[in-house]
């Protein structure tokens, strides 16, 4: 027993004195962690090819574990996005993904959840290149008005930023948006990567865009938000990947009986206003099917899923539907599309 009493005592003395160090060793542990992080580059070992990195998967539902809709092109030179609502362009940073070069924005629609998180993608170009030019924002009729709403909200911060900065890190010029509202068709092509827009059904959200992405015999469909179209397999035709929104009714329908009962009957309405122009994991991967792809990959996930045990409720039977892989993006999910082959390589940041 004296021995246990002593045993006890010295951890007690050890831990104590832990305690006590805490300051010293935080700092000490913070200065490794910070020094093998600070400037790393998360893309560096991904070859030739197109890269997808997923920054955002969630939707307008709160969800602590998904960003809003965002999502990253990398192909040879060219580095963009898609979208970018709520907290996917931090999360890009967070998970060391430079974006010092980051070439322009295209946006799918002008749904805020898809580009309310737009600052920080202008932010961290600009002081991350030192960009003396206003960085591209391009999408459907609209998108120049939200250019000038960003750049007359950030007017003062810029001027602060480089009068702080000095204009060698933030030069003047580089922190707004040049906004280009463009019709469907051809919005991308340089260094090998075509992005073509194409129309799908958001209604009333009009026009709304899909993106066809091909890359050195490689290609990935974007839908964006839209309601089951014949124009997303037609689109995806011959496609490696489908990336594609998914909403469950007969979960959202749970949601909107909670609402009901809650006493909160317009949020409940909502919750069945957006039935009608979002498309079920089934209905996905029916368009996957007709189309030939490889990969069904579900993004823009409605409603918010707390583990992965309901990620087989939300499918369904889309696996019925859709003999090839079936994937649910998490925020941090990569796909990898190698040059010159048929792989996928999935990996995770």
């Amino acid at each position: 027993m004296r021995r246990l009493l002593l045993l006890l005592l010295i951890i007690v003395v050890a831990l104590g004195g832990l305690w006590w160090l805490r300051a010293p060793l935080g700092e000490r542990v913070f200065t490794q962690i910070a020094q093998a992080r600070a400037g790393r580059n998360a893309m560096a070992s991904y070859g030739d090819g197109l890269t997808l990195v997923f920054c955002g998967t969630g939707s307008p539902v709160p969800d602590p574990q998904r960003g809003e809709a965002c999502l990253m092109v990398q192909a040879g030179d060219n580095l963009l996005l898609i979208d970018g609502g709520d907290g996917g362009v931090r999360k890009l940073a967070g998970f060391g993904v430079p974006l010092g070069g980051l070439d322009a924005v295209l946006l799918t629609h002008l749904h805020s959840d898809h580009i309310e998180g737009l600052a920080p993608a202008l932010l961290l170009r600009w002081t991350g290149s030192a960009a003396t030019t206003p960085l591209p924002l391009i999408g459907p009729p609209g998108t120049s008005d939200v250019a000038a709403g960003y750049n007359l909200m950030l007017k003062a911060d810029a001027g602060y930023r480089t009068a702080h900065h000095g204009a060698a890190i933030v030069p003047p010029g580089g922190g707004q948006f040049a906004g280009q509202d463009l019709p469907a068709g051809v919005v991308w092509n340089s260094g090998g990567l075509v992005i073509t827009a194409f129309e799908v059904n958001h209604a009333p959200v009009a026009p709304a865009y899909g993106y066809r992405i091909q890359y050195k015999g490689r290609t990935v469909v974007v839908s964006g938000d839209t309601a089951a179209t014949p124009a997303m397999a037609q689109a995806a035709k011959g496609a490696d990947v489908l990336v594609h929104e998914a909403l469950q009714p007969r979960l959202v329908a749970a949601l909107t009986r909670g609402l009901t009962a809650a006493g909160q009957p317009r949020t409940a309405q909502i919750t069945r206003d957006i039935l009608t122009y979002h498309t079920t994991p089934e209905q996905a991967a029916t368009a996957a099917a007709e189309a030939g792809v490889q990969m069904l990959m579900l993004t823009h996930i409605v409603p918010q899923l707390p583990s992965r045990f309901f990620e087989a409720a939300f499918l369904g039977d889309a696996s019925q539907r859709f003999s090839g892989s079936i994937r649910i993006a998490r925020d941090g999910s990569v796909l990898h599309l190698p040059a010159g082959n048929r792989e996928i390589a999935e990996d995770r940041l």
